[in-house]
């Protein structure tokens, strides 16, 4: 697939970096959110880079371009997620949005081009 390992894709290494940025952020939820929001935001989070890593080992093109189909919803499922953190709990998550909005950006771009 052109790539020896998802490790060397960009959108892993980003989406690898927003899942540490995200535990973060969930430990400044209050404790009656943390088998809530915070565990659901965590999920989705740590679904993006594992979509892609799987996606990519997998032995043909369809189910990559799958898993990639799966990653960017749980890209998007993060993103509506920190807007509701941002509404409700009024933390600033505008750098996580633009950072998960880049991401949904180029699992689209990693899509046409396969």
């Amino acid at each position: 697939m052109g790539v020896p390992s998802y490790r060397n894709l960009r959108v892993w290494q980003k989406s690898f970096d927003l899942v540490k940025q995200i535990y973060n952020l969930t430990g400044e939820l209050p404790k009656s959110e943390q088998f809530g929001l915070s565990s659901q935001m965590q999920r989705c989070a740590v679904s993006i880079p594992s979509n892609i890593a799987e996606g990519q080992q997998r032995n043909n093109l369809r189910e990559y371009k799958q898993f990639l189909g799966v990653a960017r919803g749980s890209a998007a499922e993060l993103g509506t997620q920190l807007l509701l953190v941002q509404d409700v709990y009024d933390i600033d998550t505008r750098e996580f949005v633009e950072q998960t909005d880049t991401i949904q950006k180029m699992l689209y771009g990693l899509l046409q081009n396969l």
